[in-house]
């Protein structure tokens, strides 16, 4: 028997793969949030609307006139890796609420996710799966075969889910992951694709040289083909990095604003609550909860905070 029907159809299994996962995905999302909604526990429209929009993204990404753009430019496949590992995971992770994951977590299975979301772990798993295939060898070794482009892509993804949990996910955090935290993790993952898009942009070395010849018959040199990776590359970590700088801060200061609303109420309804009681309800978006509390005038015990490491 020929070699080649059956690598045939090994590459058409990882191309259904690479389309049937994420709508997996979003078939088990649209089934966990009706039965929600059935219990009175509706996902939020604007977090549904976050997840369909992040599978929207990953099917235009790894099909249709992209995926095939990716294989001859250099510039482009960056631009598929990059609406993998950082829109449509941050999508996606908006979707998320914790009911939602509930009976993720409840398998053997899914337990792993609590530590795979550790701040730590996650961004170091995004950071070093960012670099390994980046090596020259990997990168120009997905443009023929299938099964490990299928692979590269469900790990920019996965990686990326994991990367943006800490900050926007429905999972319990470290008690040391606060917004200062939050501010060196962004840094974190905005310095290590900066130093790659800086490479990128001022080498004169042809990294991936199997991009070359499309490249140049497009009527662009692998070298600029390179360089406007990397400037794409820094342009989207530079406006992701400033939005979520923003998002800590106005959080910040919301936060604050809503901490002394709380204690101001104590103190008109004659209740104790500390400050940092009222910071960690803050905190855990239990505010609302706490001043319904107060205004019935029940007392407030001093919980002590979590262990430190989550």
């Amino acid at each position: 028997m020929s070699i080649v029907p059956v690598a045939g159809v090994v590459d058409t299994f990882w191309t259904a793969m690479d389309v049937a996962v994420p709508l997996a995905l979003a078939a088990a999302y649209l089934k966990r949030a009706n039965t929600l909604a059935d219990e009175g526990r509706p996902v939020p429209i604007w977090r549904q609307l976050c997840f369909a929009f992040g599978i929207i993204v990953v099917g235009a990404s790894v099909a249709g006139p992209l995926d095939d753009q990716a294989d001859k430019l250099l510039w482009v496949h960056m631009i598929q890796h990059l609406m993998l590992a950082d829109v449509a995971s941050l999508l996606i992770v908006l979707g998320f609420t914790g009911p939602l994951l509930q009976p993720l977590l409840s398998f053997r299975a899914g337990r792993p996710l609590r530590v795979l979301t550790h701040p730590v772990v996650a961004i170091s798993l995004f950071t070093i799966n960012l670099y390994i295939w980046h090596i020259p060898f990997l990168y120009q070794a997905v443009l023929t075969d299938t099964t490990l482009h299928v692979l590269e892509h469900m790990l920019f993804l996965g990686t990326g889910i994991l990367l943006w949990m800490p900050l926007f996910g429905p999972l319990p955090k470290p008690q040391w992951f606060g917004k200062g935290a939050h501010v060196i993790y962004t840094v974190f993952i905005w310095a290590p694709a900066m130093v790659m898009a800086n490479v990128f942009m001022w080498s004169n070395v042809v990294m991936y040289p199997d991009y070359s010849a499309t490249a140049e018959a497009v009527g662009i040199t692998p070298i600029a083909d390179q360089s406007t990776s990397g400037a794409i590359l820094m342009a989207e970590c530079t406006i992701l990095a400033l939005c979520i700088f923003g998002w800590v801060f106005l959080r910040w200061a919301k936060e604050d604003i809503e901490k002394q609303d709380l204690l101001d109420l104590a103190i008109d309804h004659q209740v104790e609550l500390s400050a940092a009681r009222a910071a960690r309800a803050v905190a855990a978006g239990r505010g609302p909860e706490l001043r319904a509390r107060i205004e019935a005038g029940q007392s407030i015990p001093e919980r002590p905070p979590p262990a430190p490491g989550g």
